[in-house]
């Protein structure tokens, strides 16, 4: 463990902050660029300044075990590596497994809470043990907001359940099999961000509960994952005017010290969510906003906005004596023993990168899709020129589609050949596609920065086409039970669908076999198409 105490202000102060980076080795490959440093920066923030940990995304999962060894080789103090893979190390970087996401827990704890348990258990430790092969020593999750909410645009399937005490004891559960690994945890979003219709990357919402409610409801897993031993807690953008009539959550020293530390009796890590965020960085100067945010009781200033502007600040804020030396000192303390828990470990990690992505981590996927999908089976017949219209937020950002996909490949075998819509094309129904057989598809969930009410508007547009013209056969989906429901309204009883919490290849296979049973699902073994 380092001592605090031998760093200067300005090392002191950037052991705080926390960058996102490119999971890639190569500047050539950064794909966002305003939050991505490139490699000479990066490593001058690392060795000069001496910054506490790295944000990572993108990436395959052997790139990201060469990037973690880079990065860590380049500073002088062990960094805390984290990803937001909230869905398994696959949700972020291909080769790792991508499980269902953690609503597909919730929908089978409604039927048998126990089991549902065990699963979350059982993805807790493989989470952790992909990630710790891939080198990461930070998990950005699970998310413990309660998503009563069904108009949530970004929490939605990322939540366990609308259901308090199902979010508490399947986040609990998660919580222990990650603790089989030298790995740290984060609950997030304090104090919930799952009763609200607007998302924070673009404002900022509300909460506008009183003392019991919040307490009842929202408040209930973040307790539950505190006394389950988790090591960090993230703030969310969003007003509680019960507590602050003026400050967001993150920047409010009234929500932090008299609520987190004080009512809830939380000692760990507390985190920001993102500067970036446009709840934030829309409202306050981006150097402010990281004094603000040390300010308020936070530990670790998550992707500031400027991140040489912010440090500085928070240095020249101690200097002038608005923020107290022993205010940084009591965070970098904290940091540097969650730093030694990771670092100090005689518990054995999935070291070997080969294991990652294995079939006993897949069968686990494999057996909570099945579990918690539903269906209207059909029998769906062969034609002989059909579409297969397949509907997403957006094509060029799509990681679950491709010529081999599923529900691209399986279709095609009876007949359905793939038309595709997204959000950026002409997306209104057009007498340019004739009147065919039609089975729809849908990738739908809430997301940040996601369109998802768009995308659900564009979705009902053609099934009202389909039904109109008698084309419909099926419609599966893929996403949220929300949609589904909402979809179901217009869709006829004699009208077969799928549903699936997940996007992934397995998800569609699992779904597409609802609807047409007698179809391979080696999908893998498909021939190539032109």
């Amino acid at each position: 463990m380092f001592n605090p105490s031998d760093l200067s202000l300005r090392r002191l102060v950037a052991q705080m902050f926390v960058v996102r980076a490119s999971g890639h080795l190569f500047d050539s490959q950064i794909r966002y660029r305003a939050w991505e440093p490139d490699r000479d920066r990066l490593r001058h923030w690392l060795q000069d300044w001496g910054i506490g940990g790295v944000l990572l995304i993108d990436g395959s999962v052997s790139e990201l075990r060469l990037r973690t060894q880079q990065l860590q080789e380049w500073a002088e103090i062990p960094l805390l590596l984290c990803a937001d893979i909230e869905e398994g190390v696959g949700q972020r970087f291909p080769g790792a497994t991508w499980f269902p996401p953690p609503m597909a827990l919730g929908e089978m704890a409604r039927q048998e809470l126990p089991q549902a348990q065990q699963l979350a258990r059982e993805m807790g430790q493989w989470l952790a043990s992909e990630a710790v092969a891939a080198g990461l020593n930070w998990i950005l999750a699970p998310v413990v907001d309660v998503n009563n909410n069904p108009d949530n645009p970004v929490i939605n399937v990322r939540s366990f359940s609308d259901n308090p005490e199902i979010v508490t004891a399947l986040a609990t559960a998660f919580i222990e099999g990650t603790q089989t690994q030298p790995v740290l945890t984060t609950a997030k979003h304090f104090p919930g961000h799952g009763d609200t219709s607007v998302d924070s990357h673009w404002q900022l919402p509300q909460l506008p509960h009183d003392a019991q409610r919040l307490e009842a409801v929202e408040l209930l897993p973040f307790r539950g994952a505190i006394a389950a031993g988790i090591d960090a807690i993230m703030t969310a953008h969003v007003q509680v005017p019960l507590w602050d009539e003026q400050a967001p959550v993150t920047l409010s020293p009234r929500v932090l010290e008299a609520q987190l530390r004080g009512a809830l009796g939380f000692n760990g890590l507390v985190v920001t969510d993102a500067l970036v965020m446009g709840a934030i960085a829309n409202q306050y100067d981006a150097r402010e906003a990281a004094v603000l945010a040390v300010e308020a009781g936070n530990d670790i200033v998550l992707m500031p906005e400027d991140l040489p502007g912010g440090i500085e600040a928070v240095c020249q804020a101690v200097e002038s004596g608005r923020i107290r030396r022993d205010r940084i000192l009591a965070s970098v303390q904290r940091i540097a023993q969650a730093k030694a828990k990771i670092t100090s470990s005689n518990r054995s990690p999935l070291a070997d990168l080969a294991q990652v992505g294995s079939d006993d981590a897949k069968q686990l996927g494999d057996r909570i899709l099945r579990a918690s999908g539903t269906a209207r089976p059909g029998s769906v017949a062969a034609v002989e020129s059909g579409y297969n219209l397949v509907i997403v937020d957006d094509l060029l950002r799509s990681r679950h589609l491709d010529h081999h996909s599923p529900a691209i490949a399986l279709p095609k075998q009876q007949g359905y050949q793939p038309y595709l819509l997204d959000l950026n094309g002409d997306r209104s129904p057009s007498s340019a596609i004739v009147s065919r057989p039609t089975m729809v598809q849908v990738f739908i969930r809430g997301n940040p920065f996601g369109s998802s009410l768009a995308l659900a508007q564009l979705s009902e547009e053609w099934l009202n086409k389909l039904l109109r013209d008698g084309d419909l056969r099926a419609i599966a989906i893929y996403g949220s039970p929300y949609s589904l429901k909402r979809f179901l309204r217009q869709i006829p009883t004699s009208v077969p669908y799928a549903f699936s919490f997940g996007q992934m290849a397995a998800a569609q296979a699992i779904a597409l076999n609802q609807l047409f049973p007698d179809l391979r699902l080696d999908w893998s073994s498909l021939t190539p198409l032109a």
